[in-house]
């Protein structure tokens, strides 16, 4: 397993680790009297977003080289940060009384690492976070009239039987992961 201990640290897989766990537990003990689909949603963003710095390597030529193939381990990588994320998220939420239902973690989760795998593509894997933060940023302010434009701007805020909040996200998923997955983070 050598090669798995090497790929975490030039993916800075244990910085990303550090990060996260005082990111969520700060924001959660910051909210803990009003957890809500908000600060799930900031939670959730700032756990993808430190750890989708290391969606690539430092030397691109050398990650293409590799005798396992890539997109194998681009994948893992990807749902890994997505599992962790989460799993962060409904760990604190298990902590306070208020909590926000599964199903809408579970979906930001998904959206939110569709963005990051399409960023790290776009732009090359140490600006991986610069999509979910974007979105998030602009979510809270979008205005929910009830149109379909709205709904799928403001997808993360959505409630849980939100079709088109759903199909956003999942679009999102789908395309990012398949991105990442097949090209890696750009040169």
């Amino acid at each position: 397993m050598r090669w798995a201990t090497l790929y975490a640290r030039s993916r800075q897989v244990p910085a990303a680790f550090s990060a996260l766990v005082p990111a969520t537990a700060g924001l959660w003990f910051l909210t803990r009297g009003s957890w809500s689909p908000i600060p799930v949603m900031l939670t959730l963003t700032a756990g993808i977003a430190v750890a989708a710095i290391g969606l690539s390597g430092q030397d691109p030529d050398l990650d293409r080289t590799a005798a396992i193939p890539w997109p194998i381990r681009r994948f893992a990588h990807l749902a890994l940060i997505g599992l962790t994320a989460g799993g962060a998220v409904l760990a604190v939420q298990e902590l306070g009384t208020p909590t926000v239902d599964i199903s809408i973690i579970l979906r930001d989760a998904a959206g939110l690492l569709g963005l990051a795998g399409l960023a790290a593509t776009i732009a090359g894997g140490q600006f991986g976070w610069t999509l979910p933060l974007l979105w998030a940023a602009i979510t809270p302010f979008v205005q929910d009239d009830g149109s379909t434009t709205s709904h799928i701007v403001g997808w993360m805020l959505q409630p849980p039987g939100s079709a088109t909040a759903t199909w956003t996200a999942l679009a999102l998923a789908v395309s990012g992961t398949a991105a990442y997955t097949a090209w890696g983070g750009r040169r």
